[in-house]
Parts: structure tokens; sequence; C-alpha cells
């Protein structure tokens, strides 16, 4: 199901893209290559490398998968995975409850919509793509009639963790939930009160969270299987202050 397209063919440095739900199990096929190229390879996961070069879960079968593809190539450049209230029924748990105890949460559990795995193709980093992905969000959560979206943000602990450390510090004066929407990391990542000698860039995953309004719910998660500290981040619908995203979501509706 294709839900928009845009771009120009006279520009080379800005592709035609479109945006559209993994339909086929070919096309979670595609979304998982993607996901194990930018996962796995490019982030030296030895761990997690396996002979069919896919980066999947338990939860790929009962999601959503967002596709952002090039129709010029036909390559699959940038992707998100939503849960909804009907895959919930069926994997009990959001995947962020493996990392974070939701408990504080519980009485909006119905209202809520999980992405994850967002995965952008290294050569398609320029914006667009994520500006698709967002309003891909935006329409599945109008669809869902979901209130809320949750998901986890990664930071990686390459730098042993002098980012993650950086990044939490930046955000939790001006960013932080409020006390009833906060979650607790179940493995948390120790953070250090030493002050760094330059603030950390935020990357564009979270920087695309805040500018639509997100909170961070607390401490950082610490995820060993991806050598990465995760966030966990909420964004309530009537927050939503995304141009972008309000723009692209009125085009889906009238596509």
């Amino acid at each position: 199901m294709r839900l928009m397209t845009v771009g120009t063919d006279s520009t080379p440095n800005f592709p035609k893209l479109s945006l559209s739900l993994a339909s086929t199990p070919e096309e979670v096929r595609e979304v998982q290559r993607l996901r194990y190229k930018v996962f796995v390879e490019a982030m030296g996961l030895d761990t997690l490398q396996n002979h069919e070069g896919l980066e999947k879960d338990e939860f790929d079968d009962f999601c959503d998968h967002l596709i952002v593809r090039d129709t010029h190539t036909l390559k699959v450049v940038g992707t998100y995975r939503v849960l909804g209230q009907r895959g919930l029924q069926h994997t009990r748990n959001f995947y962020s409850e493996s990392e974070f105890d939701l408990s504080r949460l519980a009485h909006l559990r119905t209202r809520i919509l999980e992405a994850g795995r967002a995965c952008i193709h290294p050569d398609y980093r320029s914006g667009g793509v994520i500006m698709m992905l967002w309003a891909g969000l935006a329409a599945c959560m109008r669809r869902e009639k979901a209130d809320y979206l949750i998901g986890c943000a990664s930071v990686s602990l390459a730098d042993g963790g002098n980012t993650i450390n950086s990044i939490y510090r930046q955000l939790a004066d001006e960013h932080l939930a409020p006390p009833e929407y906060r979650v607790t990391p179940r493995l948390p990542f120790p953070l250090h009160e030493e002050a760094l000698a330059s603030k950390a860039s935020l990357p564009p995953l979270i920087k695309g969270y805040l500018r639509s309004g997100a909170w961070i719910g607390g401490e950082p998660a610490w995820d060993p299987d991806f050598h990465s500290a995760d966030l966990f981040m909420m964004l309530p619908l009537q927050r939503l202050d995304s141009r972008y995203a309000r723009h692209y979501l009125k085009e889906m509706e009238s596509a």
C-alpha cells in the first residue's frame, strides 16, 4: 500500500522517494536486510551476524513496517517498525518493556502506539527519509486512534558511554517527562557525574522526537546485544508540534 511519493526527477541529490507499508513477506525481508546492513554489519556486532543477512526478532510478524523506497532504484532506504493494538494482542508486551518497566503507563496501554527499529541507509541521511518516516508515524497514530507514541532511541557505546552521558545531561532538565509518565530501566546504564569538555551532538532520531514534542522517560537502559544505551521516548499526540509531520499527514489524508 503506497502512502505518498515526494521528490523530483530532475534533482540528482534529492531522489524521488515513496512511502508505503510492507504488504508482502518479501518486503518485510527487504526491511530486515536493511536493518542487518545498518545495525549489524556497519556497527560490527559479531554476535548478531547470521547467514541469512537479516536482522529480525519475534515482534516483526505482528508489526506494520513503514518503508521508504527510492523510486529510481526501487531500493528500500528507510524503515520504521510500528506495533499497534492488534499486534499487541499477540505479543502481549511492547518491545520497550524488555528494557523498561512501564508500570506507570498501564492505564494508557490501549492508547499507545510503539515505534522501533528506525533505520536509514547511510547514503540517504540528508533529512528527507526521516521526514517521511515521521509522516508515516503520524498517519499510523491517526489510523490507530492512538494518543501516545513510544519508542527507544539508541546511542552507541563505542566511546565508552561519554556520548549518552552528555546527551542525557543535556536533555534531563528540559525534556524529562512529568513524574507520572516516567519509566525505570530494567538494566540501567551507569551514568557518571563528571562534566564533559564539550556537548555531544544529538542523533537525528532523538532530534526528531524532541522537535515533535516528545519527552525522555528517564535514565537510559543498557542494551548489551546492540552495544548501546537506550532512551525511552514518549510523544503525546497533543504535543505533536512538527510542521513537516503535520504537512505530510495532510497530504496523506488527501491522497
